[in-house]
């Protein structure tokens, strides 16, 4: 069984008594080497969680530990942070007078220059910076910071890379490339990196495990693909795959037999084909995605979301024959 390198245990932080704002009660292990995403909307305690994981915050009570010593506080330590942690945060935090190199390099010590020059280089090299090693930060894109940073934080042996929105100040054409490099890092140099987002993609894309945060909560933790099939909330399922969620009356006018509850499901868990359990439904609008198209479906007044595959099949106003092939009640 693999090791667990950090254990947070019935850790709460509030920031204000008066509303819920911070983590309450949250606990979970991150094994060695995973990469681990916390997601959650805005305000779901996903920064502050990071920051206690850190050290950068006072908990109010439980304890994150790594490799089984707690972590210190920051009113327990002249400089806050765990020293074999370096976090990333949307800044950055760079120099952005001095050279990309020279900002990489300041984070190891001169007493062996030549390995501090191969080193550098190296991380360089993982992250498709090497051609940028002379010029100053202020020349650089959004995304060649991210790197920037990202490559500092990691020159000095670090054994977790803590990334506050990654990829907040990223283009959607550097996104991809740039959770591919995170990943593959990870894969090379066995780092464990635990990342916050608001976009489930990152998490889908990049994780080996999710951790669901709303209100300070945690909802779920697991497997990506588990956690999107087997959701455990409304709210994850919403969060991950812009899933629908009818109350029982409605499903009941869909054919779907819940007594209570909610029937949760997600457009591509409807299919447009006729059979004997299908319903007949009128197509109220078509968006285009790329490669398929999403149709608005409405039955007696009840409206859902189906995936078609086949651009342009049926068009606004058409009628098609669909079937719910599965759905949670939750």
């Amino acid at each position: 069984m693999e090791e667990s390198i950090i254990s947070v245990k019935h850790l709460t932080k509030q920031h204000q008594a008066e509303q819920a704002s911070g983590v309450s009660d949250v606990s979970f292990d991150i094994k060695k080497g995973n990469v681990v995403a916390i997601l959650g909307e805005s305000g779901s305690g996903k920064s502050t969680l990071l920051k206690c994981i850190y050290g950068l915050l006072k908990v109010d009570s439980g304890e994150v530990t790594f490799k089984g010593k707690r972590i210190l506080g920051p009113d327990e330590q002249l400089i806050p942070g765990h020293k074999e942690m370096k976090m990333v945060t949307q800044d950055f935090s760079l120099n952005i007078y001095a050279k990309v190199y020279d900002n990489i390099a300041s984070m190891l010590s001169n007493t062996n220059v030549q390995a501090k020059q191969e080193k550098t280089m190296e991380m360089m090299r993982h992250l498709h910076i090497e051609h940028l090693k002379d010029k100053k930060i202020t020349q650089l894109s959004g995304g060649e910071q991210q790197r920037v940073a990202i490559a500092r934080a990691m020159v000095s042996d670090t054994s977790v890379l803590l990334l506050d929105e990654p990829f907040s100040q990223v283009d959607a054409l550097l996104k991809n490339q740039l959770r591919a490099d995170i990943k593959r890092i990870a894969a090379e140099t066995g780092v464990t990196v635990i990342m916050v987002s608001h976009d489930p993609a990152d998490g889908l894309f990049l994780a080996d495990e999710l951790l669901i945060l709303k209100d300070g909560k945690l909802l779920q933790i697991g497997n990506p693909a588990y956690v999107y099939n087997h959701p455990e909330a409304i709210y994850t399922a919403q969060l991950l795959g812009n899933a629908l969620a009818l109350n029982a009356a409605d499903a009941e006018k869909l054919g779907l037999d819940i007594k209570t509850g909610t029937a949760v499901f997600y457009p591509e868990w409807v299919e447009l084909k006729s059979s004997w359990n299908s319903r007949r439904f009128e197509v109220k609008d078509v968006y285009y995605k790329g490669f398929y198209e999403e149709l608005l479906l409405e039955r007696n007044g009840v409206t859902i979301r189906a995936i078609q595959l086949n651009r342009g099949e049926h068009k606004k106003n058409d009628h098609v024959q669909a079937n719910i092939t599965r759905f949670l009640t939750l």
